[in-house]
């Protein structure tokens, strides 16, 4: 008799941007005339620039005609792609990069959800609290947990992040085999210093352990000495992998692309005894389950690493940076406490009054119909915390700040 993966049930409640969702419309269905801002999921709203608008015209004409036209991709993505990722990403910053260690895909929430079906159902793995659900989920799904209690899944190990330090996760206690790491940090803000990440490289070296590090915001730093990936760090190569995204960099949420990078030196034993390489067995993965990102898509990705189509993002970055420079003044305006939004385009609140995350939530936007992410959604440390991102067109972000001043 068929029956469903019981794995999927153990999931808590819907996933969290869609409970958001819900709420939002409900509350919009029962005040029709409410005009809400939102500042909770993470979706840009600035348009593409000419230069990758006009990559990705000239792509459509390519295939339009017989001898430009484009059947099957690349399951790793084409190389004049690959190549220039390389290049402006690694090179350029002194980190060795070769592009068969570079694979394209749709978004990065897809590779760092699929990157577990790599590594044995008995891997140990730890998160950071708060953390993107997506890490925790599936794990969850793949049978790597046990039940879900108190906020927490039992089976992993979680690493808290508070003010007491700074929002950055310490070496756990025990041993574990898997790491999550995202910076700049998605929920928090954070970003983590060159020191940081060496203790966690050093940590997988000595114990054994993989990290995976979500570099999807990397280009909102504007410090020279924070490190924009993980391979800056000496010895990385032997443990890390890394998941990069144009989503937040250029504007490719709705287009999809991103890349994962699984370098060559990255090797974990297996039952067999032997020595098994992440890169091939990914390549192996991908090439049974992903026929590639579309032509059209890369082609107008490539414009991103142009000069003049940096030129047009680096702007864009500017612009949500600035928005959170709004956010962060509008929130000192009105005393509240929070971190992030200086390296990155999330500012984490600690909800005023002693509010849960979901109660300062329905205050938000039924006093000011201004919509942002419960902290709790992230874990159990996310609790009392509240997420806004910078997101959004500037009308909107000064409106919803100054309708900040509304709370009672």
């Amino acid at each position: 008799m068929i029956r469903v993966n019981g794995n999927y049930l153990k999931l808590a409640g819907n996933y969290l941007f869609s409970e958001v969702a819900n709420r939002v419309a409900k509350y919009q269905e029962e005040n029709p005339g409410a005009r809400v801002i939102r500042l909770g999921i993470g979706d840009v709203t600035e348009p593409f620039g000419p230069v990758i608008t006009g990559a990705l015209r000239g792509a459509v004409d390519e295939m339009s005609r017989r001898g430009t036209f484009q059947g099957y991709r690349s399951d790793k993505g084409y190389e004049f792609l690959r190549e220039k990722i390389a290049q402006h990403d690694f090179l350029s910053r002194g980190v060795a990069m070769d592009p068969e260690e570079i694979f394209i895909s749709t978004g990065a929430k897809e590779d760092t959800a699929n990157i577990q079906e790599l590594f044995h159902r008995d891997t140990r793995i730890a998160v950071p609290d708060p953390v993107y659900p997506v890490y925790v989920d599936s794990n969850v799904m793949a049978g790597r947990t046990g039940g879900f209690s108190d906020g927490r899944y039992g089976g992993i190990t979680y690493l808290d992040c508070t003010g007491e330090n700074s929002f950055r996760p310490d070496l756990p206690d025990g041993e574990v085999d898997l790491i999550y790491l995202c910076f700049p940090n998605n929920p928090t803000g954070q970003v983590a210093t060159k020191d940081d990440l060496k203790k966690w490289v050093d940590y997988a070296k000595t114990k054994g352990a993989v990290i995976l590090y979500d570099a999807a915001y990397e280009a909102f730093i504007r410090d020279d000495a924070l490190p924009h990936s993980i391979f800056e760090v000496p010895g990385a190569r032997e443990v890390a992998i890394e998941f990069r995204s144009l989503s937040k960099t250029a504007g490719f949420t709705g287009t999809r692309l991103s890349y994962t990078i699984i370098p060559r030196e990255l090797r974990i034993p297996g039952d067999d005894g032997g020595s098994h390489s992440l890169n091939q067995l990914w390549d192996r993965r991908q090439s049974t389950k992903f026929n590639g990102v579309a032509y059209i898509i890369q082609r107008g990705a490539e414009a991103v690493f142009t000069e003049e189509g940096r030129r047009e993002i680096e702007a864009t970055i500017g612009y949500y940076l600035e928005n959170a420079a709004i956010i962060r003044r509008g929130l000192e305006k009105n005393g509240i406490e929070y971190t992030g939004g200086v390296h990155s385009p999330y500012i984490w609140l600690r909800a005023p009054g002693g509010l849960s995350s979901w109660e300062f939530f329905h205050r938000l936007l039924d006093q000011c119909q201004v919509v942002g992410t419960p902290g709790a959604g992230f874990g159990r440390c996310g609790e009392g915390f509240f997420r806004l991102t910078a997101f959004g067109s500037r009308e909107n972000v000064i409106e919803a700040m100054e309708r900040f001043s509304r709370l009672k």
